[in-house]
C-alpha cells in the first residue's frame, strides 16, 4: 500500500480560480489594489482549497496554484537569465490560441534562493495538515520552444546552456527541500511532444535536432535530482496541453518509453490516459520492477461529466498486464487550470472528479 507520495488517489496541481481570486487579480490589473493586498485575497484562498482537498480525503494537497497565471511561465521567468515579455502570438492549441506570453534566455541561466515559489511552497507548507506538493515546470519546457530565443553571446553553444540548466534545477530542488518540500513534481510538454509527428515536424522545423533530444532531457532532468535527499519524492507529470479544455499534441508513448521510463530517474511519472490521444498501455512494460509508480490519469479534467468507475477500474486491471498493480496510482489526468482561465467545467464538477478518483482508489487498492 501506499504510505508517501504519489498517493493511490493523487492529484496533477492546478484548481479553477474562485471568483474571488480573478476579480482580485483584475483589480490588481488595474492598478484597483495593491501587491498586498492581493496577496491577502490570495492567501484566504488558498487556505480553501487546501482545506476543501483535506475534507474530501485526499493525502496530499497543492496551492491550486493560484498565485500563477500559468503553469510554467510564471516560475521560469524568475530564473536568473530569464525574462519573460509580452510577444506577437501565443500558444496554438486546438482552435483556440493562449495570451501572448513568451520567454527569453538572455543571460546565464541560473536559480536564486529568493525566486517567489520558495515563499509560495512556504505558505502552501504552512497550512496544510497532509502532504504539500509543489509543482513547477520541467527543465526540457525552458528549452524546446525557446532554443531560437537563447542569446548566442552568452551560450556560444547549447552544452553550456545545458549544464546551467541542469545545475539550476539542481539548486531549486535542495531550495525546495531546505523549505520542507518533500513532494516535488515536474511537469513537462516536451515528453508528449516528442510523441507527436506534428509537433517533431515543427520542432524540426525550428532547428533543432530532435533525434537527440531525449537523451539530452533525461540528462539534465537526472543531473537535476543526482544528489537529492533520499525522502525528497520527485514525480514528471507529461501533458499533452490543457488550456480552456483543449490539447496541443497526441500520440501514445511508445516513441518515449524506452528513454523515460527506462533513464529518467524520478519516483514516479503522471500520464495522461483520458483519451484515446495517450495510446495504449503497452509502453508501460518499460517501467522497470520496483519502487518506481506509474500515476495513471484516467480522469479527465477537460469536461465535468464523470467517468463510469466500472469503466475505470477496468482500464486499471487492464494496466497491470504490463506493470504491477503496486506500482500503479490513479489521478486526473492533469490540472482543471493549466493557467488561470481555467478548463471548461463548473467548480463542483472539479470537486467531483476527485472525489470519484478517491473513491475508485479505495475499492481498486484498499487505501487511498
Amino acid at each position: 500500500m501506499s504510505y508517501q507520495p504519489p498517493f493511490r488517489a493523487d492529484i496533477v496541481g492546478s484548481f479553477l480560480r474562485p471568483a474571488a481570486l480573478k476579480q482580485a487579480r483584475t483589480a490588481f490589473q488595474q492598478g484597483a489594489i495593491d501587491a498586498a493586498a492581493l496577496k491577502a485575497v490570495e492567501d484566504r484562498e488558498i487556505r480553501q482549497v487546501v482545506a476543501q482537498q483535506e475534507a474530501l480525503g485526499l493525502k496530499v494537497v497543492t496551492d491550486g496554484e493560484f498565485r500563477r497565471a500559468w503553469w510554467h511561465f510564471d516560475f521560469l521567468e524568475h530564473l536568473d537569465g530569464v525574462t519573460g515579455y509580452q510577444g506577437e502570438q501565443g500558444i496554438q492549441f486546438q482552435g483556440v490560441q493562449t495570451s501572448a506570453k513568451q520567454v527569453r534566455i538572455d543571460g546565464k541561466v541560473g536559480f536564486d534562493s529568493s525566486h517567489p515559489m520558495i515563499e509560495h511552497f512556504r505558505y502552501l507548507n504552512s497550512v496544510a495538515t497532509v502532504t504539500p506538493k509543489m509543482t513547477i515546470p520541467s527543465p526540457s519546457v525552458l528549452h524546446f520552444r525557446n532554443a531560437a530565443k537563447i542569446d548566442s553571446g552568452v551560450y556560444p553553444s547549447l552544452e553550456g546552456f545545458f549544464a546551467d540548466l541542469a545545475d539550476a534545477y539542481r539548486d531549486a530542488v535542495h531550495a525546495f527541500y531546505q523549505a520542507g518540500c518533500r513532494y516535488l513534481q515536474l511537469d513537462d510538454t516536451v515528453w508528449a511532444y516528442l510523441c507527436s509527428d506534428k509537433e517533431l515536424a515543427a520542432a524540426q522545423a525550428r532547428g533543432l535536432d530532435t533525434a537527440n533530444l531525449q537523451a539530452i532531457y533525461a540528462s539534465v532532468i537526472n543531473h537535476a535530482l543526482a544528489d537529492k535527499p533520499d525522502d525528497l519524492h520527485v514525480s514528471l507529470h507529461v501533458c499533452r496541453g490543457n488550456f480552456r479544455s483543449t490539447w496541443i499534441s497526441e500520440g501514445g508513448y511508445e516513441p518515449v518509453a524506452e528513454t523515460l521510463f527506462g533513464r529518467v530517474n524520478v519516483d514516479a511519472w503522471f500520464l495522461e490516459y483520458d483519451s484515446d490521444r495517450a495510446g495504449s498501455f503497452d509502453p508501460l512494460r518499460f517501467i522497470p520492477e520496483g519502487h518506481q509508480q506509474a500515476v495513471l490519469g484516467l480522469i479527465t479534467t477537460k469536461v465535468g461529466a464523470l467517468e463510469d468507475e466500472g469503466a475505470v477500474r477496468a482500464r486499471l486491471e487492464e494496466a497491470t498486464r504490463f506493470v504491477a498493480k503496486e506500482q500503479l496510482c490513479l489521478s486526473p489526468q492533469c490540472g482543471f487550470a493549466s493557467t488561470e482561465e481555467g478548463n471548461d467545467l463548473a467548480e463542483q464538477a472539479q470537486w467531483e472528479k476527485i472525489r470519484l478518483t478517491l473513491d475508485i482508489a479505495e475499492r481498486f487498492w484498499g487505501r487511498v
